[in-house]
C-alpha cells in the first residue's frame, strides 16, 4: 500500500465542503438560552468543553441569528444537553419564528435569572466571559457558575443533517 492509495483526490475548500465534511461528524446536541425582554435560544452543535479549571465552555452563535441580540449583551447565559427524548425540542428551538418558549416546553427562570429548560439530561448557567469574532458569527466563552448534570436518558446527537439517538 503506498502513502496515497486510500486517498481520492481532495476538493477545494469552500462552504460546501465544510458543510460536506462536518456531516460526517456527529455532535452533541444543546439548546442555549438567555434572558432578555423575552427569553430567547437556539439549537447548538457546536458546544465545546474549554477548560476544567475555570470551568468553561463555548459556542458559536451566528450574528444574524434572532437570539444574537439579547446573547450579545447578556451577562449570563444557560447551556442545556438535550436527550434523546428531545428531537421536537431541539427543531423548536432550531426553527426560525417559532415561539420557542411557548407550550409544549417545559422551561423555568433558573440561577442569574437565564431561562432552564425542563428533561434535560444536564444544564449549566454560565457567566459570558469573552465573544470572540470569527467572520459571521461569534465564539462565546463563558464561565460554569451553576448547574444540573442529573437528567435521565441517552444524548442526542446531530449527524447527516439530523438528529438521532444513539445505537447499541
Amino acid at each position: 500500500m503506498t502513502a496515497t492509495s486510500d486517498f481520492r483526490t481532495s476538493l477545494t475548500a469552500s462552504p460546501d465542503l465544510l458543510r460536506s465534511v462536518f456531516r460526517q461528524h456527529a455532535a452533541g446536541v444543546a439548546v442555549i438560552t438567555a434572558a432578555g425582554e423575552r427569553p430567547v435560544g437556539f439549537t447548538a452543535t457546536s458546544l465545546n468543553s474549554v477548560a476544567a479549571e475555570p470551568p468553561l465552555i463555548s459556542f458559536g452563535v451566528g450574528v444574524t441569528s434572532s437570539s444574537w441580540p439579547v446573547i450579545s449583551g447578556a451577562e449570563h447565559i444557560g447551556v442545556h444537553i438535550l436527550g434523546e427524548h428531545q428531537r421536537e425540542l431541539a427543531a423548536t428551538f432550531a426553527r426560525s419564528g417559532a415561539d420557542r418558549f411557548a407550550a409544549p416546553t417545559e422551561w423555568r427562570t433558573g440561577p442569574e435569572g437565564v431561562p432552564v429548560l425542563g428533561g434535560v439530561l444536564a444544564w449549566l448557567v454560565c457567566r459570558v466571559v469573552a465573544r470572540v469574532p470569527a467572520a459571521d458569527h461569534r465564539i462565546v466563552v463563558a464561565e460554569a457558575v451553576a448547574g444540573d448534570p442529573t437528567g435521565e436518558g441517552r444524548p442526542l446527537v446531530y449527524h447527516q443533517g439530523r438528529f438521532n439517538a444513539l445505537r447499541d
